[in-house]
C-alpha cells in the first residue's frame, strides 16, 4: 500500500520577476523538490498529509483531504527571504478509504526520519488527527528530550474516544508518553471554554495542561509561553486554524465565534520560532470548501510563511 506521492509540478507556480533582479525570488522558485520521500541533512521538510477521516470521525465538516496543496499554491507565489530557501517539499501522504491509523503511522515514520538527518518538519494537514502523527514522530525521534507540545487552537482535542479522530490526538499522546514513562508536556493557547465541556477541562486538569483562555489572551499568553518555554528542551507547534475568528478564518470544520485575531497569534509564533527551541510545526483543519476567496488560504499560507522566515 503506497501512502506517499510526490506533489505535481503545477502546484508550485507563480510570478517570475527574476529578470529584475538576481533576489527577486518567489518561494516556487527556491523550494526543493526531492524525488522521494528521502531526508536530507538539513532544512525544513514540508509534508502534506491528505486526511479529513479524523474530521468525519469527530463528526465535524470534511473538506481537509484538499488542505495541502491549496496551501502549497498559496505559499508558492509569496517572496522568498530568509529562511525560505531552508523549504523542501517531501511530498504528501494520504489517507486510502478510512484507513486512517496507516496513514499516521506512515506519517510518524517520515517525521522520525526527517527529524534523526536533521530536518524540522511542517506538516500541512489534514485535520487535527494529523497532530497525533506528527507528534508521535518527534517524541520517537528524541525518546531522551523534553518535548513540550504547544496548541493553539479553540479546542483541547482531549476526547475520549473508541477509535483515533481529529478531537484525540492529546489524550493519544498523554497514553503514548505514560507508555513510555514521560512526562506528557501540553499547553494549549486560545482555548474557548465555550467549545469545551466540563469533562475536557477536568481532564486537563488531570493531565497538568497549561491554559490560556482566549478571553485572556492578550493579557496572559506571553507571560505564560515564557514558562513553557522554560521546561522544553524541544517545542513541537501545532496551529489548528479555527483558534483564529470566523471573520479571519471562514475555511475550517468548526469556525469560533470569537476567536485570536491573526494580529494577536503572530507574536506568540515568533517568540516559539526564535526561541531556538521548535522542531516541529503544522498547521490543520483548513477546509476549502468553505474558503471565500481564497482569504483563508492566504492567511494559513502566511502563517506558514512566517513560521518559515522566523525558524530560528
Amino acid at each position: 500500500m503506497t501512502l506517499w506521492r510526490p506533489v505535481s509540478q503545477t502546484v508550485w507556480q507563480g510570478r517570475d520577476d527574476s529578470a529584475e533582479a538576481s533576489n527577486a525570488k518567489r518561494i516556487f522558485q527556491t523550494i526543493h523538490q526531492p524525488e522521494q520521500l528521502t531526508p536530507i541533512s538539513s532544512g525544513i521538510a514540508l509534508i502534506g498529509f491528505e486526511c479529513d477521516e479524523g474530521v468525519k470521525r469527530n463528526h465535524g465538516r470534511p473538506g481537509a483531504v484538499q488542505a495541502p496543496d491549496v496551501l502549497r499554491r498559496a505559499l508558492a507565489n509569496m517572496a522568498s527571504h530568509q529562511g525560505h530557501e531552508r523549504l523542501a517539499d517531501m511530498g504528501s501522504i494520504s489517507v486510502e478509504g478510512d484507513a486512517l491509523e496507516a496513514a499516521q503511522r506512515a506519517l510518524s515514520d517520515a517525521v522520525t526520519s526527517c527529524q534523526r538527518a536533521g530536518m524540522r518538519t511542517l506538516v500541512l494537514g489534514g485535520g487535527h488527527e494529523t497532530a497525533w502523527a506528527h507528534g508521535r514522530g518527534v517524541l520517537d525521534a528524541f525518546p531522551d528530550d523534553r518535548v513540550v507540545v504547544i496548541n493553539l487552537d479553540a479546542h483541547l482535542d482531549l476526547r475520549k474516544a473508541e477509535c483515533a479522530t481529529s478531537g484525540t490526538p492529546f489524550r493519544q499522546l498523554a497514553h503514548y508518553c505514560a507508555e513510555q514513562s514521560r512526562v506528557f508536556q501540553y499547553a494549549c493557547f486560545g482555548v474557548s471554554r465555550a467549545a469545551n465541556t466540563q469533562a475536557l477541562w477536568d481532564e486537563a486538569e488531570r493531565l497538568n495542561v497549561t491554559l490560556v483562555e482566549d478571553l485572556h489572551f492578550r493579557r496572559d499568553a506571553l507571560p505564560s509561553l515564557e514558562k513553557v518555554l522554560a521546561q522544553a528542551d524541544r517545542v513541537y507547534l501545532t496551529i489548528d486554524l479555527d483558534v483564529l475568528p470566523a471573520g479571519e478564518m471562514p475555511a475550517v470544520s468548526a469556525p469560533a465565534a470569537l476567536g485570536i485575531p491573526a494580529l494577536e497569534l503572530l507574536p506568540v509564533i515568533e517568540r516559539i520560532c526564535r526561541s531556538g527551541k521548535l522542531q516541529a510545526a503544522d498547521l490543520v483543519e483548513f477546509n476549502p470548501h468553505y474558503d471565500r476567496d481564497g482569504q483563508g488560504a492566504r492567511l494559513a499560507a502566511r502563517l506558514a510563511w512566517q513560521i518559515a522566515h522566523w525558524w530560528a
